[in-house]
């Protein structure tokens, strides 16, 4: 199995463990409550929607990955959303780990 599968199918698993929160607005007011460990975006995110996350994401100093299609996360995460948040710290370490090794 190749990084990018092993990175959506961590997105699934936390989406069943009830640790990633998903739409654009509820990741905004996750990251003001500084519950938000990691956030993802769509690559083909629309650009006001993605300076809104990058604004609230920076000020919450939290980093933003934008590897993968908004087809992509919906595959992984059973949803049509384009922007989604780990809020657990030990997903958001995994995800920086598999991410790192190339995907």
């Amino acid at each position: 199995m190749q990084n990018r599968d092993k990175v959506l199918n961590l997105l699934g698993l936390a989406t069943r463990a009830g640790k990633l929160i998903t739409g654009t607005e509820t990741v905004i007011m996750g990251l003001g409550k500084k519950k938000v460990k990691k956030v993802i975006v769509a690559s083909d995110l629309q650009h006001h929607s993605l300076e809104k996350v990058q604004r609230a994401a920076k000020k919450a100093n939290v980093g933003i990955i934008d590897l993968f299609t908004s087809q992509e996360l919906q595959h992984a995460v059973g949803k049509e959303r384009k922007v989604l948040a780990l809020t657990d710290q030990g997903f958001a370490k995994a995800l920086d780990k598999l991410i790192s090794k190339g995907v």
